[in-house]
């Protein structure tokens, strides 16, 4: 006879991973999962096997705030070696296309403008991106040639930190759905040198920096994987806070608007997030003097 099922727990709140080399995203969610012994849980932007960094992790009902954490900005650490293209764009792929050729920190220098603003990119080819239904990773593991369309991506800012003879080290400030892995590739081919990606670390995610990322190592031993449990609003941080009564809490959790009075009241638009004694009761807009919510959190206030 089988054992009983763990009972889970009702678990809300973010824990800021700070994910080692080698582990899967999805491998990093049931790892703190299992930890926690939470219901349900997520995270907020797939983080390459071979990257390291900050995976933030939500649990229970901070999986509704996810998408504003997804959209918030990504900054990365990431060196280059240079002479050698891969298919992958990183150390796992096969070489595509070398060169003899090495940029002076003059070249790099002069070419960076070129990838800070809005620009055309096309996604690596061993990417998540679905084609038809499928993972173009997948397509590509499995022979087929994939091609995948450019589109336009925002890069904040691209410094150069560190240059060697045979490789540099970047520092990125970037939007969502940026590949740090094609802006390395696309800098090879445009200084002649061809380039790929040999180590990547992501050092901000929305409003987690690395300064909130907790090493899996430590959120092992009893008890510290509950201590390393953040608030639901720590993935709201970045957007505005509007301050409900009890009162309004209840109206808004029935599904109700509720009138912003007063010189402070917050400007038409959003998103915005409503809080009551720190508590986070909903996400929404304001449309003529109202709050109306579009997702509602149950949190005990």
């Amino acid at each position: 006879m089988s054992a009983p099922k763990k009972h889970r727990l009702e678990i809300n709140g973010w824990i800021v991973l700070d994910k080692p080399v080698g582990m899967t995203s999805t491998h990093a969610v049931s790892a703190v999962r299992r930890l926690l012994n939470a219901k349900k849980a997520g995270h907020a932007g797939t983080l390459d096997p071979l990257a390291s960094g900050i995976l933030p992790l939500a649990f229970g009902e901070a999986t509704k705030t996810v998408p504003y954490v997804v959209d918030g900005e990504k900054a990365y650490r990431f060196t280059v070696r240079w002479g050698v293209e891969t298919d992958t764009d990183d150390t796992e792929g096969r070489p595509v296309a070398t060169s003899d050729a090495r940029p002076t920190v003059a070249e790099i220098e002069a070419l960076i403008p070129r990838f800070v603003g809005v620009i055309e990119q096309v996604p690596p080819k061993f990417s998540a991106i679905k084609i038809d239904g499928e993972r173009a990773y997948d397509l590509a593991r499995d022979g087929e040639e994939v091609e995948l369309k450019a589109r336009p991506v925002e890069i904040h800012e691209l410094r150069l930190v560190a240059h060697g003879e045979d490789d540099a080290v970047f520092e990125a400030e970037c939007g969502k759905g940026t590949y740090v892995r094609a802006i390395a590739r696309d800098m090879g081919r445009a200084l002649g040198c061809r380039g790929h990606i040999t180590a990547l670390r992501r050092t901000r995610v929305g409003p987690f920096a690395e300064i909130d990322s907790v090493p899996y190592a430590e959120l092992e031993p009893e008890g510290a994987a509950q201590e390393a449990l953040r608030g639901v609003e720590a993935g709201l941080t970045e957007l505005p806070c509007i301050v409900l009564s009890r009162d309004q809490s209840a109206r808004i959790r029935r599904g109700q608007s509720v009138i912003l009075r007063g010189r402070d009241a917050p400007a038409e638009g959003g998103p915005y997030y409503a809080a009551c004694g720190g508590v986070v009761v909903a996400v929404g807009m304001v449309e003529k003097g109202e709050f109306v919510p579009n997702r509602v959190f149950n949190l005990a206030i």
